[in-house]
């Protein structure tokens, strides 16, 4: 497996526009276009969504960009010691580092933050949010395909990924240990597959189960679908800070948080819900 084509898709001058980039718009504008139409199933307009955009994409660019730099960057000279020392760099987002759970969480606050000032059920939005970020996350992953990054360790798997030596992070840049035949593990479609599958359960599940459910049920069900993911993911990441002499690193922390949390809101929400229904009967 190879990508078909370069990082940059045109480059007029010092001027360049790169796949990523592309790639990352499409993103937002695909899980906007199923989050608005989810939004107006729910009596609400669809425009609240676009008009509220803007506020989860710089939402989302801060808390990625701040989560690599303290959480997910290297330690020492090359990561955390170089942003403390030099602190401009924290804002050369386009230097590269950028971590999709600080995106999360950034985008999520940011897209609060919209509906409270606009008086609208977040809820409502959180959920429009959960159906599309599924697909516009593993459209984005494409870009990580493009770039030749995040894969793991070596594999002789069919479809390993072939890794340019100039995008090799070490040990495996030593092409003596790790000659250019090597191929290692697609992280990048791991996780697209597995977002392609959350993506059809959670609109398979919004439909089918629609009178059953309660506003803010599918962010949840998100919240546990898209970390479960993640956990089992981050045992094959080349590229993480773990904590020392163990194979699990923040990421893991945050992804059994979220599933315990979520899982654990979800059952109290429908459990008080089915006493009510009782009480009533």
């Amino acid at each position: 497996m190879y990508p078909p084509v370069g990082p940059v898709l045109i480059e007029i001058g010092p001027l360049s526009l790169r796949w990523y980039g592309v790639l990352m718009v499409t993103a937002f504008i695909v899980a906007a276009a199923i989050a608005a139409r989810y939004v107006e199933r729910k009596a609400q307009r669809s425009s609240n969504v676009w008009d509220g955009l803007l506020w989860v994409l710089v939402g989302a660019v801060i808390g990625a960009r701040l989560y690599y730099v303290f959480i997910q960057s290297p330690r020492g000279p090359n990561g955390i010691e170089r942003y403390l020392t030099h602190p401009l760099e924290i804002l050369n987002v386009m230097g590269g580092g950028l971590h999709i759970f600080g995106g999360f969480i950034g985008g999520a606050l940011a897209l609060l933050l919209y509906t409270r000032r606009r008086n609208l059920p977040a809820a409502i939005y959180l959920d429009g949010a959960a159906l599309g970020m599924p697909l516009g996350q593993a459209i984005a992953r494409l870009g990580n395909f493009i770039n030749q990054e995040l894969y793991g360790p070596p594999t002789t798997l069919p479809w390993g990924l072939r890794i340019d030596p100039p995008h090799r992070i070490p040990p495996f840049d030593d092409l003596m240990r790790y000659p250019e035949s090597t191929r290692f593990h697609p992280l990048f479609l791991y996780e697209a597959i597995w977002n392609l599958v959350g993506f059809a359960l959670l609109n398979i599940i919004s439909r089918r189960f629609e009178k059953q459910l309660r506003d803010g049920d599918l962010i949840l069900m998100y919240a546990i679908w898209y970390p479960l993911g993640r956990f089992f993911l981050e045992f094959l990441r080349t590229d993480s800070w773990f904590f020392p002499g163990t194979p699990f690193n923040v990421v893991h922390v945050l992804s059994f948080l979220a599933i315990c949390g979520a899982a654990a809101l979800l059952v109290w929400r429908h459990r008080a819900l089915a006493k009510v229904a009782s009480a009533q009967a």
